[in-house]
């Protein structure tokens, strides 16, 4: 990446630019490296509510202040919490760039949590959780994370639980917030039209006052999922339904191929499983396949919604397909397909500056280190029939299938002895 630079300040925070001249805009995300993962067992949730409550007002800003200072110049600011780390981002006109970094580093270090705040914003995060458990093909993943994980935190919903979102207390979430958001712990990406020296500058000036953590706390690892069947009965007219089994980490050496076997088996409307369960036999509206990376493990699975009279079939149609990647059974167009279908998508992924900031923060996140786009491009060209037959064995060539139900439907209903479930 010609315009990429990077910069460590003195206190651990890492500054990674993109320089795009050509461009009017400027992204910019302050990430750290905290998320639900990295919760303990009373703190499930929290990560995701401190997300919500840092752009409840600041030392300098209210609520309304951030907003309206950000989009009184025509930007946009939002945050989101993922299981390995939390971003908070906005969207400028290259000009209000200094602004930009001043409201970000403002809310990551500044923000006051008024009591008051804090109890409207657990009604707000509540009413969030209770949208989501009432989507049931959103709900089913927060289902089957929780069965494949079990008491890992990886296995808890980002956004926590009713019951202890409910309780958080003031004392507990500036003592989580001292202890995770720490400059060792943060990286700042800009991308668009910017200068590099400018940006290290106005960051620090704005984030070099905080101090790494003396004693940081560890991530609990893990060393894969558990194999079991969970049925949660709900009157529904569908059965919403997640089957699958452990994935690779971000940098698996075959990380290529198992994103490409993704787009393969279920990633796209020209997939092997949309195109046999939809579209040959009309058995279900929704069906995909995921693939969840993390640092050191990961997830692989399918999802489907059908009627509870047709689900033995679509699970069987399931099986049938991952048996025959995992014996190498691909032809060489529906390859070369797919690896341009996520050529294409890479490089159209970065044609704004939020694109490009995204990656610049991943990329330090999951590599430690910029991954140019040759280098991804050349990457997804080496993908052989025989390295995704490889890492099809190495997901779920050996390991016992998970699989969890959402709809009305009772456990012993089905012959899963027959699917070798």
């Amino acid at each position: 990446m010609e315009g990429y630079q990077k910069t460590q300040l003195d206190n651990g925070i890492r500054v990674v630019t993109e320089a795009l001249p050509t461009l009017d805009s400027v992204s910019l995300g302050i990430w750290v490296t905290t998320g639900s993962r990295d919760e303990g067992s009373d703190e499930r949730g929290l990560s995701h509510f401190i997300e919500h409550l840092l752009f409840k007002g600041t030392e300098r800003r209210s609520a309304f202040d951030i907003s309206r200072e950000i989009e009184s110049v025509g930007g946009s600011i939002n945050a989101f919490t993922g299981k390995e780390y939390t971003c908070f981002h906005a969207k400028v006109l290259k000009r209000d760039a200094a602004l930009a970094v001043d409201i970000l580093a403002d809310i990551v270090s500044n923000s006051v949590f008024d009591p008051q705040e804090i109890e409207r914003e657990r009604m707000v995060v509540v009413q969030e959780i209770k949208m989501v458990e009432d989507t049931p093909d959103d709900y089913i993943h927060d289902l089957f994370h929780r069965s494949f994980w079990g008491d890992h935190p990886l296995g808890y919903p980002i956004t926590g639980v009713k019951e202890r979102v409910l309780t958080f207390q003031r004392k507990e979430i500036i003592a989580f917030l001292e202890r995770q958001y720490t400059p060792d712990r943060m990286i700042v990406a800009i991308a668009g039209g910017l200068e590099h020296r400018q940006m290290v500058d106005l960051v620090k000036a704005k984030l070099g006052h905080l101090h790494p953590c003396p004693s940081p706390s560890q991530r609990e690892s893990t060393h894969g999922g558990k194999s079991r069947m969970q049925v949660t009965y709900r009157e529904l007219e569908q059965v919403h339904f997640c089957i699958g089994t452990g994935g690779i980490p971000h940098d698996h050496r075959l990380r290529y191929a198992g994103h490409t076997l993704n787009i393969l088996l279920g990633g796209n409307m020209s997939s092997r499983l949309f195109q046999e369960v939809r579209e040959k036999r009309g058995l279900t509206y929704s069906i995909y396949s995921f693939l969840n990376t993390y640092t050191d493990t990961g997830l692989f699975g399918v999802y489907a919604g059908t009627t509870k009279a047709e689900i033995q079939e679509v699970i069987a149609l399931i099986l049938q397909e991952l048996q025959a990647i995992r014996e190498g059974r691909i032809r060489e167009e529906d390859l070369s397909a797919a690896k341009e279908y996520l050529r294409g998508g890479t490089i159209l992924s970065l044609e704004g500056s939020d694109g490009r900031m995204s990656r610049l923060a991943r990329d330090e996140i999951c590599f430690n280190r910029h991954i140019p786009l040759e280098e991804v491009l050349q990457g997804l060209e080496g993908v052989s029939e025989s390295a995704i037959a490889e890492v099809a064995q190495e997901m779920f060539g050996s390991h016992p299938l998970c699989i969890t139900l959402l709809g009305a439907i009772e456990e012993g209903e089905l012959p899963w002895k027959a699917l070798d479930l």
